[in-house]
């Protein structure tokens, strides 16, 4: 007899709380790879890029980490800490570039706009964050370790 592992949809709460934990290691991957270059630049060069540009390298250095952690584990590292992962809505497989692509450029409005993606989930019948349902996927929770 094989056992099927049953899966969870992950709560708001715990979703809520490892958006705020990303967001603190999203400070730490900002401040390497997007402040760090442009202090340098400055200081070495005396030069700043446009205002246009660095939202550009802030859109392109975010979606570098997200779509990495997505597409290899489901999970990034605030993930990891709350035993989520993000799998397709439909059969609960891990995401493919597309797909993963597709959540990540669905995120920014999502968030950006006074968190009307994230609110959503309030409405939501499943309570999923608008980017989810948009792109098909989900936020499952891990089962736990044993004792």
């Amino acid at each position: 007899m094989t056992e099927h592992a049953v899966v969870e949809i992950a709560g708001l709460r715990r979703r809520f709380a490892s958006l705020v934990y990303e967001a603190l290691l999203l400070l730490g991957v900002l401040a390497l790879t997007f402040m760090l270059p442009n202090l340098i630049v400055g200081m070495v060069f005396k030069v700043t890029e446009p205002g246009w540009l660095g939202w550009v390298h802030i859109f392109v250095v975010l979606g570098a980490y997200f779509l990495w952690y997505w597409r290899g584990s489901g999970q990034t590292l605030a993930m990891q800490t709350w035993r989520l992962r993000v799998v397709t809505a439909q059969g609960g497989k891990p995401l493919s570039w597309r797909r993963a692509l597709l959540r990540y450029v669905c995120c920014w409005p999502s968030v950006c706009l006074f968190g009307a993606g994230l609110w959503w989930a309030f409405l939501d019948r499943d309570r999923q964050f608008a980017h989810d349902r948009l792109a098909g996927t989900v936020v499952v929770l891990l089962p736990g370790r044993p004792s």
